[in-house]
């Protein structure tokens, strides 16, 4: 077998795993009512139970980069993704609340797994490549949020319980996803081995940065999941039924950016994306900190959509890129940020809120996905080029911002 012919099949091994990855989470996180109906957990309870599966899963990605220093992420990969599908199937099959609690704990730690190793190893096949594609991956995920809750959304307008409405999705993918495991491209032994001596002196000092930038983009992807219903509802005035739109918006234009993001990280660089999508991202939480109506609002989340989608995956690119031998390490540590985002993100956005105003409180993390303006010259600074021989001609080195050759 050919390297292009081994690196198509990665890569679209990979696509397909991070498009499973958005299907499991999205038929969780939209089902949360009937989950708290079927086991009877109190509104007071549920804070814990959903702060449980990040908090889990940033223990599990801690424990990923030590992981990886001795097996390949494809390995944990391949594993962590039926442990995620096969938790799903628990949280919907069980019928007492330790047994959900047992579900969810297990959900966690195997989605920090799979979390971690999945943009490892798309760090380690944009690489291989030369050019951008991480974008490409994370709109599969996207891709597969929309399904997901698609899907979930036809479970409960049909009436099924969990366990039936979770079972199909897990029969059709479980299987798919582990065939497809046998294509994934693990980075070369020589950056493994170097992953094991860690970041290097002041390595998470220069890693800082990018963790700041993607807790930040995490607590605004948050504050659209969990306040856009209720700020369409309680403060413009819209009805019940156009209340669940613009998280619906907020997601297509999340696919449309990230099918389309590579294209402009290869003409324009990573930087010059990241910059645009951050001032997309806070213009829009401005439009709907400001918005007179329903309809002005959904163009703030619109906004919103189409300028967040590019942060996260080209955050994880540009910490492979500032270390090229210890990507993995880099990555896992990361990820761990991903889920302080989404921890501090709700919240945060509730308590101003409650104690100022549901318009003020958009401003926040207006003002915090401002920061990555700051740290813009982390995702292309000069010399952080992939330096590798088998970057291709004709492909934009997407740490140079460089122009084709």
């Amino acid at each position: 077998m050919t390297d292009d012919v081994r690196l198509r099949r990665g890569r679209g091994a990979l696509g397909f795993s991070f498009f499973v990855q958005g299907v499991a989470f999205a038929l969780l996180v939209t089902r949360i009512p009937a989950i708290q109906d079927r086991y009877g957990i109190s509104d007071g309870l549920l804070p814990a139970f959903l702060a449980a599966v990040p908090i889990l899963a940033g223990a599990s990605s801690v424990a990923t980069e030590h992981l990886v220093k001795r097996v390949a992420p494809s390995v944990v990969l391949r594993w962590a993704q039926p442990l995620v599908l096969l938790s799903l199937l628990g949280v919907g099959a069980g019928g007492r609340m330790w047994h959900v609690a047992v579900a969810l704990g297990a959900f966690g730690l195997s989605v920090g797994a799979l979390d971690a190793s999945m943009n490892m190893l798309g760090v380690s096949l944009q690489r291989a490549y030369g050019r951008s594609i991480m974008l490409g991956f994370h709109a599969a995920y996207s891709l597969g949020g929309i399904l997901g809750a698609s899907a979930a959304w036809a479970g409960a307008h049909w009436e099924l319980n969990l366990f039936a409405g979770y079972l199909p999705a897990v029969v059709v993918l479980l299987p798919a996803a582990f065939l497809g495991s046998r294509h994934y491209v693990d980075g070369p032994a020589g950056q493994d081995e170097a992953a094991g001596k860690g970041l290097g002196a002041g390595g998470f000092k220069l890693l800082l940065p990018l963790c700041l930038v993607m807790a930040c983009a995490y607590i605004g992807d948050s504050t659209v999941a969990n306040w856009s219903a209720k700020y369409l509802q309680d403060v413009l005035g819209s009805s019940e039924q156009m209340a669940t739109v613009p998280y619906n918006v907020y997601m297509v234009t999340t696919l449309v950016g990230r099918a389309v993001g590579d294209l402009g990280v290869r003409r324009f660089g990573a930087a010059a994306v990241v910059r645009a999508g951050t001032l997309v991202a806070a213009g829009g939480f401005a439009v709907v900190a400001s918005a007179s109506g329903a309809w002005v609002g959904m163009v703030g989340f619109t906004m919103l959509g189409i300028g967040l989608c590019v942060i996260v995956p080209q955050t994880f690119a540009a910490a492979g890129r500032l270390f090229p031998g210890a990507s993995d390490t880099a990555v896992a540590r990361l990820n761990i940020f991903n889920y302080v985002g989404f921890l501090i993100g709700s919240p945060l956005v509730g308590a101003v809120g409650d104690a100022w105003s549901y318009r003020g409180a958009m401003l926040v993390p207006m003002a915090l996905v401002l920061v990555t303006l700051l740290h813009a010259r982390s995702f292309g600074s000069e010399g952080a080029g992939y330096g590798v021989r088998h970057e291709r001609a004709r492909v934009v080195d997407v740490g140079r911002g460089g122009h084709e050759v």
